[in-house]
């Protein structure tokens, strides 16, 4: 941690409400950060085109609900502690995850169609509604991922740690990738265990009362990550 930076916030974390993949829920999520001295956390539990477990038949607006509950149970749970809770999702592409901040529920309730958009619509009406994206994890390599994409500038900003990457290189591909190209870093651990903590995440020098304050402070340079091998 940077001494001039000292309030940690967690950019990229699920919720077993939402998250297939998760094994923790969101009162346990929360309970985990706050201990461990974070000063907020992102919710962002993956999409209905992601690894999501709300069942795709359902209606739209219900599946809307069921979505949020994620974070709101977050957002009770931090209720009485130090620790803000703000939210986000995790959208999908063919593999390719972009972690997608500065909006709400009123968003998705009023875009129904939302997951028939092409990815550049997406993009697009992200940007309109004042959203703001960051890539995650591009480099990392799964079965899953038929393909590594990069967008460059069309995505605001990379997120070049992620805890989740189990190979080292990934995230040093990142880090090379956003320094070549003048991309805005973020971190975060990708959390789906509220006991195994990687510790990562983005620090900046004040406390921050909502995502467009995080979005700002990012788009200002205002924050910090520790580099890989610092």
């Amino acid at each position: 941690m940077n001494a001039l930076f000292p309030y940690k916030y967690e950019t990229h974390c699920h919720t077993s409400e939402v998250s297939a993949c998760a094994v923790s829920s969101a009162a346990e999520i929360v309970s985990s950060y706050a201990k461990a001295g974070y000063s907020g956390i992102i919710i962002t539990d993956h999409f209905f085109n992601g690894n999501c477990n709300i069942n795709s038949a359902l209606p739209w607006q219900v599946k809307v609900e069921l979505f949020c509950l994620g974070y709101e149970n977050a957002l009770k749970a931090a209720h009485k502690l130090d620790l803000k809770v703000f939210f986000g999702w995790e959208y999908t592409y063919k593999g390719t995850d972009f972690l997608t901040y500065g909006l709400d529920k009123a968003f998705l309730l009023n875009n129904p169609d939302l997951l028939t958009w092409p990815l550049e619509l997406y993009f697009k009406k992200v940007h309109q509604a004042g959203g703001f994206l960051i890539h995650a994890h591009p480099f990392r390599e799964r079965d899953y991922i038929d393909k590594i994409r990069l967008f460059g500038n069309k995505v605001d900003a990379i997120e070049v740690i992620n805890s989740g990457n189990d190979k080292k290189i990934y995230n040093e591909r990142t880090l090379a990738y956003a320094q070549q190209h003048g991309l805005l870093q973020t971190a975060g651990s990708d959390t789906h265990n509220a006991n195994s903590l990687s510790g990562e995440g983005t620090y900046f020098p004040i406390k921050l009362k909502s995502i467009h304050a995080f979005i700002n402070s990012v788009k200002s340079g205002e924050c910090y990550i520790s580099v890989i091998g610092s």
